[in-house]
């Protein structure tokens, strides 16, 4: 079990310290398959910090590319987020039944049982490509994916190519709330961001390996195996977890490295998650109260920059 927490470091520091690592590991805590919850909070931060030195290090792209490439990759997992149910279904046949994800009819499937209107595809194929196109560093196809996600969202009234791309249902947190096709300020933001990086020579991207799908076919799985739509508590308190460890992963990078490309997809990702709590106010339980999501939204964005701020100062003062 040890040699997961060597996946948080960047693979050159496995290859020359990694058994080293496992060794002091070993010696340090015998018997023991795992450490201390401290020791691996330790592991996990000096990983993600030698991931980012990594990256920095890296100069065949200016920083802000990478950054506007980090922002749409997020803003393309948040759009797959209410729909990962839906494309696991579909791919396997599966009729949810009383478990879809609350469109009017029965799953828009056409083998699903009993009275449903026919769709061609799932909505939650759109962002699925864009996701997989940017992971690849290809942004000339994830923007006619992006944008056809525009069009899905501003036209979803007047036909069935991929149903109504909705869900009902209220969102219990203002983050972990799902965003669905109809909120155009995200599938906009997106398109954006892939049509500047498609502007900027794609060749410069970076290119990450089709491992990074792996939570995202575990996500998958988990929605659709087990029923856990995007609209209930526990799938929402989930994404909370998960957006909140990325907004500190964020930031431990961000003062390792006093790099500021971590600083446009926090951005993004607040100001389309902001955006969504002022426009439809209604759509939340108020689980939390609205000035503190929004405290929680805002904060990441003076504290990554102070964070960055020091640590330039620290490296002038040596």
């Amino acid at each position: 079990m040890n040699r997961l927490l060597l996946a948080a470091y960047p693979e050159p520091y496995r290859s020359r310290q990694g058994e080293e690592v496992l060794a002091c590991l070993s010696e340090a805590y015998p018997g023991r398959s795992w450490p201390p919850p401290r020791e691996v909070a330790a592991l996990v931060r000096a990983g993600v910090q030698a991931r980012a030195r990594a990256v920095v290090d890296d100069t065949a792209r200016p920083w802000w590319l990478d950054g506007i490439h980090l922002a749409a990759l997020a803003l393309a997992a948040l759009a797959l987020v209410p729909y990962l149910q839906d494309v696991w279904h579909w791919a396997l046949h599966i009729d949810p039944g009383q478990h879809a994800i609350a469109f009017h009819f029965s799953g828009w499937y056409p083998w699903a049982e009993g009275p449903t209107r026919i769709r061609l595809l799932p909505y939650g194929l759109l962002p699925l490509g864009c996701l997989i196109a940017l992971l690849r560093g290809r942004p000339w196809i994830a923007l006619p994916a992006a944008a056809a996600m525009m069009w899905a969202g501003a036209t979803f009234n007047g036909r069935t190519l991929f149903g109504d791309e909705g869900k009902a249902g209220l969102g219990y947190y203002g983050l972990g709330a799902p965003i669905t096709a109809r909120d155009l300020v995200l599938s906009g933001a997106l398109c954006a961001a892939c049509a500047v990086l498609a502007l900027c020579r794609p060749s410069r991207l970076r290119r990450r390996s089709y491992r990074w799908l792996a939570p995202v076919v575990l996500a998958m799985f988990v929605a659709g195996g087990l029923h856990i739509i995007s609209v209930s508590p526990a799938f929402q308190r989930g994404l909370f977890v998960l957006e909140v460890a990325a907004l500190i992963t964020a930031w431990v990078a961000t003062a390792a490295t006093g790099d500021h490309r971590w600083l446009i997809p926090v951005a993004a990702f607040a100001i389309v998650r902001t955006q969504a709590i002022v426009v439809r106010p209604d759509a939340f339980m108020q689980s939390f109260p609205d000035l503190v999501v929004l405290i929680l939204l805002i904060a990441p964005l003076p504290a990554l920059a102070i964070a960055a701020q020091r640590r330039q100062g620290q490296a002038l003062a040596e």
